[in-house]
């Protein structure tokens, strides 16, 4: 039936094709022609037909082909896949076996390798902090010491032999190097923190080093050698450096700087404000209170020799007191009571007589206690300055915490610098004029009972005549 259909259909194509051929070229073409072109027709067809079925069953191979090469692939990927979780099972089966015999067999040395790593970890600072690091000269490729003990110190795993060696050999070299005094020569970084310039260094240890007669210190980050930037004020300690960087081994021992903090100590030590830069930091209060500070210690100077040359002239007066002479205080009041030849002290009153010995005594007492006066208001003055100071360092310091919104204490140091230096400015003002006016009124004081005593002695002359 089926093939039935198909013969059918290609009578009816076969058909149309005549008829078709027929009407194009029945003017031209007669019947045996007609035939032999739709025979060559049919031949074509056939043959494209034909290559057209070999194309498509080619395709078709090549498809199977493929198919079957891919399925193999994918079998061959999911045995290897079986394969490999079959080997990852193993493996972590013998990675835990090997684990626990790792840890039966480190026994102690589990516990050496912790004090390995924790000692290595101490060194490790020690040594970054350490000025003798720039003595030091690595072969190419070598690993530093700092990096090696860094290394050690986060190790995860048992250090080697050769490493725990190196080790005891650094820190065995870094105390040999810590008790010698050597000589050599290193770039040196200038004070303008750029130019660095290769000198001769002399060595103390990890303590302290010295290039062209000026202290160095060490800067950790960069791994050098620097000229701090401010020396030691102290010509004592400048001539130690000078003395330590000319010294040879001829020379024997010699004095020298130790900083036993490897230079922190030092560097605080120069950083210390001097006592102009202090009062500068108190600023005008704090001038205030130096100025008025002088004007005390002047005022009182002066009357100090004014009364050590008054003592001393009534002193010499007690001695003649039968011949008064002007140039001290109890000569003037001698010669006012008794003196003026125009009077006779013997015959006048005795209230004239006390009147005029008080006259005389009330007229040296200005002189006597000048400046006491002003002195005690410098004392009561100096420390209500220091408050005024500390109130604006106060001021200064909240100023700072408002505008940045932080307590940071870089931010109010300043503030509580000044509010700090007026209060002892204005203590180490009140005090010292607080000594010296003491001293003044006792002075005065002596001077006076001198008086007081004499003219008691007159009053007392001029009575029992």
């Amino acid at each position: 039936m089926k093939y039935r259909m198909l013969f059918s259909k290609l009578i009816s194509v076969f058909v149309v094709s005549c008829l078709s051929g027929v009407a194009g070229y029945a003017t031209a073409l007669t019947l045996d022609e007609l035939m032999d072109k739709v025979r060559a027709d049919s031949s074509a067809q056939a043959k494209i037909a034909t290559q057209r079925e070999s194309t498509f069953r080619a395709a078709k191979e090549a498809q199977d082909k493929l198919y079957k090469d891919t399925l193999a692939k994918r079998n061959t990927a999911e045995n290897l896949s079986n394969t490999l979780n079959t080997r990852i099972g193993d493996n972590r089966i013998r990675i835990d076996e090997i684990n626990e015999l790792l840890r039966v067999n480190q026994g102690n040395l589990g516990e050496l390798f912790g004090v390995t790593r924790q000692i290595a970890g101490d060194a490790s600072g020690v040594l970054t902090d350490s000025l003798i690091n720039t003595q030091i000269v690595l072969a190419a490729g070598e690993e530093n010491r700092l990096d090696f003990m860094r290394r050690i110190a986060s190790s995860t795993a048992l250090p080697s032999i050769i490493d725990l060696e190196r080790m005891w050999f650094e820190l065995m070299g870094e105390m040999k190097a810590d008790g010698e005094v050597t000589r050599y020569k290193s770039p040196v970084l200038q004070a303008d923190g750029v130019t660095s310039i290769e000198e001769e260094i002399v060595r103390i240890g990890s303590y302290g080093a010295v290039a062209n007669n000026e202290y160095l210190g060490y800067l950790t980050g960069e791994g050098t050698l620097a000229t701090i930037s401010r020396q030691p004020a102290e010509k004592a300690l400048m001539t130690l450096a000078s003395d330590l960087q000319n010294s040879t081994q001829d020379t024997g021992y010699i004095r020298a700087m130790v900083d036993p903090a490897r230079g922190a100590l030092l560097s605080l030590y120069v950083e210390r404000p001097d006592v102009i830069e202090r009062i500068q930091n108190g600023e005008v209060v704090g001038w205030v209170i130096v100025f008025v500070g002088c004007i005390g210690v002047l005022v009182a100077l002066f009357q100090y020799v004014y009364l050590f040359m008054a003592r001393s002239a009534v002193a010499s007066q007690l001695k003649k007191l039968n011949v008064p002479i002007k140039n001290n205080c109890l000569g003037r009041m001698l010669i006012e009571v008794t003196g003026d030849k125009n009077r006779n002290f013997i015959n006048e009153r005795a209230e004239v007589v006390e009147l005029r010995i008080s006259e005389a005594v009330l007229r040296e007492l200005p002189k006597l206690e000048r400046f006491q006066s002003f002195l005690r208001l410098a004392v009561a003055a100096g420390p209500l300055l220091g408050l005024i100071g500390t109130v604006i360092g106060m001021i200064l310091t909240f100023d700072s915490i408002t505008a940045s919104g932080s307590s940071d204490p870089k931010l109010m140091a300043q503030g509580i610098g000044q509010a700090m230096i007026a209060t002892v400015l204005g203590l180490g003002v009140a005090i010292p004029l607080l000594f010296l006016n003491a001293g003044l009124v006792s002075l005065s004081k002596g001077v006076i009972h001198v008086l007081e005593e004499q003219s008691t002695r007159l009053m007392a002359h001029r009575l029992g005549n």
